[in-house]
């Protein structure tokens, strides 16, 4: 099990990485939505 998930890991690493900052955007965008009436 664990060789299996070293080789899932090693093989998905750089979608991985892009995956977090696609979240991370899709948060940030989230934030600013939700603030944008108290701006307006």
């Amino acid at each position: 099990m664990m060789t299996q998930l070293k080789t899932t890991l090693n093989n998905t690493q750089s979608t991985l990485l892009q995956d977090a900052l696609g979240a991370a955007s899709l948060v940030v965008m989230l934030v600013v939505a939700l603030h944008l009436p108290g701006f307006l």
